[in-house]
Order: C-alpha cells, then structure tokens, then sequence
C-alpha cells in the first residue's frame, strides 16, 4: 500500500486497509467520517439517552478490536449502523433506561422566546412517539428519514429486504399518526416551517 499523508481524503477501503495494520490516524479519520451517523442513530433509538455516546464508542471500538471482520469497505457505513443500533437494542434488554429531561438546543438568535418553546414542545411530542415505536420500526425511520438514505441502503444496513423495510416503514408511520392524533399533521408542519 501506498503511504498515504492525507488520511481524510482516502477512501473507505484504504482506512479499512490501515485500520487492520493498527494505523491510529487512518482510523481515527475513519471514526470522524462516520461518527455523525453512527451517533444520531444511536440518539434516535435511544431517545436522547445519555449512553448515546457510550454507544458510538463502543460501535467503533468493536471495529477497532477487529476490523478485518469487515470484508467490504463499500458496507462500512451500515455495518456501523447495524452494530450501534444492536448495542442499543441490547441495552434495552439488559435494562430499561431512565427518561432524562431532554436538554434545550442551543436556540436561534432569530426565534422569538415563544416560538422556542413551542418548537421545544413540539420536537419532545415527536421524539417521545418516535421512542415509543417498536425498535426495527424505529431504525427504519431512523435510517431513511434521518440520515436520509435510500430505501436500498436502509435495507442492506438492516439486513432486510426492500419489501421490508418498506412495511417496517408503512407500518412505523401509521404508529406514529396514531400516537399523535389528530394533531400530528399540524405538530410536524409546525417543526417544518420553524426550521426554515
């Protein structure tokens, strides 16, 4: 292999392909590629819960420990995904985690204080039905409408069929229209036009 001097512009393969002969940078500019995703996956399932980062450690620590295990750089992204949703799923099992408040986001010079809380409300109401759903429903919705991959890339990462993560899909938007009511149209246009 050649040395590479620019880590963050190297491919997924190469990273890996370092990763393995123990090369720290390659992996940590691995980690920083990928660690976004993995972390707001692992807060979508969770439901904002503390252990979100403990999670997204523990995801690439298992890379880490054995990165060989990962044959195809071009599955890196929803392996990833897989194992932190696992550890996640697994966390559940073991114990069910406490609520905690959720803190405020940094707010918006622009919002009025109102408009603040009312946004505030809203994403808790959504986030709250979000958490409630069954976990496969939950990472589906996660993986296509949060991180915004294709129906086909959610379903690799799954390990599913198209069809599906299709009807986890179908079936994860009829639980949420039926945890927000009648006023769930109105909760996610009001989301909508506050983050424009």
């Amino acid at each position: 292999m050649a040395k590479i001097v620019n880590w963050q512009n190297a491919t997924d393969a190469e990273l890996l392909a370092a990763s393995v002969e123990r090369n720290q940078q390659a992996f940590a500019a691995l980690v920083q590629r990928y660690h976004v995703p993995v972390y707001s996956v692992a807060w979508r399932l969770n439901g904002g819960h503390a252990d979100t980062d403990d999670i997204a450690q523990e995801t690439f620590l298992k890379l880490w420990k054995n990165p060989s295990q990962l044959r195809e750089a071009a599955a890196l992204k929803g392996w990833l995904i897989r194992v932190a949703s696992n550890l996640v799923m697994d966390r559940y099992r073991r114990k069910p985690m406490l609520e905690l408040d959720y803190a405020q986001d940094v707010p918006d010079s622009m919002m009025t204080a109102p408009a603040m809380l009312d946004q505030s409300h809203v994403t808790k109401v959504i986030d709250a039905a979000i958490a409630s759903l069954p976990d496969r429903q939950k990472l589906a919705l996660a993986l296509v409408h949060f991180e915004h991959m294709t129906n086909i890339a959610a379903a690799a990462a799954m390990e599913v069929s198209v069809d599906a993560l299709e009807s986890l899909l179908a079936r994860a938007r009829r639980g949420l229209k039926e945890k927000l009511g009648s006023g769930g149209r109105q909760l996610l246009a009001t989301l909508a036009s506050q983050g424009e």
